[in-house]
């Protein structure tokens, strides 16, 4: 399990693979962001983007896919995120492409009011399969402090 205490300030990370589908960039721009652009071939095509791509908030949500199958991976003691800064989407995410994730450590602070958890806040990158940029974000997540939990106590695991 990786607690507060193991977190190293600019630590990087690099993991996820996530296949954009054509199908799924139509599915959730139905449901969550019906813009033109994001629902047909003929009107995307009648824009900057030039063919269908998916809405940023799916490149967002394609994004905490991977954050999340990392976390569980390497077994982190995560207790969820108040938020995030700077959210960037630089070029358009497009059907065929494949994103990955690079995390930087920026900072890290044990909790004055919770003494069981501390913050932490990561540079967040997402790449498409040429390595171009696709979207940025600056990610808060909140993590158990290993001192908290003596090791005779049973912990949850995070999921």
């Amino acid at each position: 399990m990786t607690y507060f205490e193991d977190l190293e300030v600019g630590t990087v990370a690099r993991f996820g693979s996530y296949a954009v589908t054509r199908d799924e960039v139509i599915a959730f721009a139905k449901s969550y962001d019906p813009q033109p652009f994001h629902l047909s071939d003929d009107a995307a095509a009648q824009t900057h983007f030039g063919r269908l791509s998916a809405s940023g908030w799916h490149t967002c949500a394609m994004t905490m896919r991977m954050l999340v199958d990392n976390i569980t991976e390497r077994r982190q003691a995560g207790l969820g995120s108040p938020g995030l800064d700077e959210l960037r989407w630089l070029r358009p995410v497009f059907p065929g492409d494949v994103l990955r994730v690079e995390t930087e450590l920026l900072s890290k602070r044990a909790s004055q009011s919770r003494p069981e958890m501390g913050s932490f806040q990561s540079a967040v990158r997402v790449f498409n399969q040429d390595d171009a940029l696709v979207m940025t974000m600056q990610s808060i997540g909140l993590i158990r402090l290993r001192a908290a939990y003596p090791a005779q106590a049973s912990v949850p695991e995070a999921r």
